[in-house]
C-alpha cells in the first residue's frame, strides 16, 4: 500500500507556526514561501525570515494573506512523527 501524499493545509492558528517552513498565499497564489520567523498572538500578522534572495518580510491576515502548511517527513536521529490531528488542531490552551 502507497501512503497518501501529504496536502497542503491552510492554518488559522499563525503563531503555533514559528520555526515552521510554510507558503503564503493570496487570492489562491503562492507569494512566498519561507520559514515563519515570528507571529502576533493573535494570528494577525505573521513574519517570514530572510532567506538568499528574499529579505524579512511581513504578512497580515486583514491583507487576505492565507498561512498554508504540508506536513514533511524530518530527518535526522532527533526526527519524530507528528499526526495531522497534531500540527492542525487549534487548542485553546496553546497561547505564547
Amino acid at each position: 500500500m502507497t501512503p497518501n501524499p501529504a496536502i497542503a493545509r491552510k492554518h488559522a492558528e499563525w503563531f503555533m507556526l514559528i520555526d515552521a517552513l510554510v507558503e503564503i498565499r493570496h487570492n489562491g497564489q503562492v507569494v512566498r514561501t519561507g520559514f515563519v520567523e515570528d507571529a502576533m498572538p493573535d494570528s494577525s500578522a505573521l513574519w517570514i525570515a530572510a532567506d538568499s534572495t528574499n529579505s524579512r518580510q511581513m504578512f497580515e491576515a486583514s491583507q487576505a494573506h492565507e498561512v498554508w502548511v504540508t506536513p514533511q517527513q524530518l530527518g535526522g536521529e532527533l526526527s519524530y512523527r507528528m499526526t495531522a490531528n497534531q500540527i492542525f488542531r487549534t487548542p485553546r490552551t496553546m497561547r505564547r
